[in-house]
């Protein structure tokens, strides 16, 4: 077992570490923050009828895992018997899972700005959001949350939500079409489904943006104004963290409330996003704590501005 050990970054830096790790031939990443611990291949029992690359189940420390082999997923060729690979034990959005790789080769520190997205979703196929510019090397990193609900429907956050439960939150609130949501998300799944959901509670004026930096931008725009910011923290260009913060001391938009929505809201994540101005933070598959935090926030503005008219 190899524990993963992280380097302490400064809190809204732009800056994270990831994982490198080899699915045959190729170099990928995944985030420290989702992941808990390296270890040597544990064994697994096969599950019956499941999805191919769910191979099957193991037990880590008395608690029992699915085992999904990246390579298969993928469908990548590896030439590493079974018994020799590593097996990526990650948690996100309240799921913990084994990740059957090749081999595993350490942590790097690694800034926001250094993910490519210029192929993203034109020749890197679907499970693949960034390039990360390092060295002579091209390391992909995965939509892993993507990937997890494509192998377990059951994992998707379309579970999570009922749009008759969404609309009773919204209810006695006028006028939802005025109030303007920005939302800042790499992953198209979950872009689409954050849209889904809040638009089922009645808010439809949405701007989606694909990185912390395209929101900024909008946000800084002479003239902007937004009610309610919703952000990622794993991003490009701008992460979460980085987006809050720079919002936050900015003072023509430092009252903007802000709503973390990450898969990887361990304790520690909380603890950063609440130092750089995040009131509201929730853990992905609880997508239905949107539209009543958005719900939430709209009541305290509109409380705000009566108050504000009575004492006029």
């Amino acid at each position: 077992m190899q524990e993963v050990k992280k380097v302490i970054t400064e809190v809204g830096t732009n800056e994270w570490q990831v994982v490198v790790f080899f699915l045959g031939d190729q170099s990928f990443a995944i985030n420290v923050d989702k992941t808990r611990e390296i270890l040597r291949w544990p064994g697994c029992r096969v599950i019956p009828d499941a999805p191919s690359a769910m191979i099957g189940i193991t037990s880590v420390r008395g608690e029992v895992l699915p085992m999904v082999d990246l390579r298969v997923f993928l469908g990548i060729d590896s030439k590493v018997e079974m018994e020799q690979c590593k097996v990526i034990i990650a948690e996100f959005n309240e799921v913990k899972l084994g990740f059957v790789v090749d081999a595993v080769e350490r942590i790097y520190r690694i800034n926001s700005e250094d993910l490519d997205a210029t192929l993203t979703g034109k020749y890197l196929g679907e499970w693949i959001l960034y390039v990360i510019k390092r060295d002579a090397r091209n390391v992909l990193l995965l939509d892993y949350e993507a990937i997890v609900q494509t192998i377990s429907p059951q994992l998707s956050m379309n579970q999570k939500w009922d749009p008759t439960a969404a609309h009773a939150l919204t209810e006695d609130l006028e006028n939802l079409g005025e109030y303007r949501i920005i939302v800042a998300e790499d992953s198209p799944l979950i872009r689409k489904q954050i849209k889904d959901s809040l638009e089922s509670g009645g808010f439809t004026n949405l701007t989606l943006c694909s990185d912390g930096k395209e929101a900024y931008d909008l946000i800084m725009e002479e003239g902007a104004h937004f009610d309610v910011l919703i952000t990622d923290v794993e991003m490009p260009r701008l992460d979460g963290l980085a987006l809050t913060r720079r919002v936050k001391e900015n003072d023509a938009t430092r009252d903007l409330p802000i709503i973390v929505f990450s898969s990887i809201m361990a304790q520690d994540i909380k603890v950063k996003a609440a130092s750089v101005g995040a009131k509201y933070q929730i853990t992905k598959p609880e997508i239905s704590q949107l539209v009543e935090y958005v719900a939430k926030i709209i009541k305290e503005e509109q409380k705000l501005k009566a108050e504000k008219i009575a004492v006029a």
